[in-house]
């Protein structure tokens, strides 16, 4: 079931982060924090399992960090939220036979299907689309200062 979580946030952001302040050279997670005020523990947790669900590439080394794993108009939001909602899916199974016969045939029904249009809007909106709105907003982006496309 859906819950907005500070987890999922931070999710968002990070990839958002990764997206719209890349270069040529990975982003590291120290840049992250810096930038969004993620604390490390939680940044580090979300990074590792998008990379393990193929949202973001892990690169290992002094000048390593992440990468979009795909071109950022297909990675949706819901994508992300699946990743951090999917490891939280086990918390979630017990509720789902307590309760009253109301709750049951009449209440989880009804989250379950405002979930499902949750998620549909979720799966509509993609990191490209959060770059945009970040660069109208005016926000600058420290990777498009890095590139040189000199010859």
């Amino acid at each position: 079931m859906l819950r907005l979580s500070k987890k999922m946030l931070f999710a968002i952001e990070a990839v958002l982060d990764i997206a719209y302040h890349a270069a040529t050279a990975p982003v590291q997670s120290r840049e992250i924090t810096r930038r969004q005020g993620i604390p490390r523990r939680y940044l580090e947790q979300a990074l590792q399992q998008l990379v393990r669900r193929g949202v973001l590439i892990g690169v290992r080394g002094p000048r390593g960090g992440y990468r979009l794993a795909r071109e950022r108009r297909r990675i949706s939001i819901g994508d992300i939220v699946r990743v951090v909602d999917g490891s939280d899916a086990e918390e979630n199974t017990d509720w789902e036979d307590a309760g009253s016969e109301l709750g049951r045939k009449v209440v989880r029904p009804l989250w379950g299907e405002l979930h499902g249009e949750v998620m549909e809007r979720l799966d509509s909106v993609s990191i490209d689309d959060l770059c945009s709105r970040a660069d109208k907003a005016g926000i600058d982006s420290e990777g498009r200062g890095k590139l040189d496309f000199s010859i």
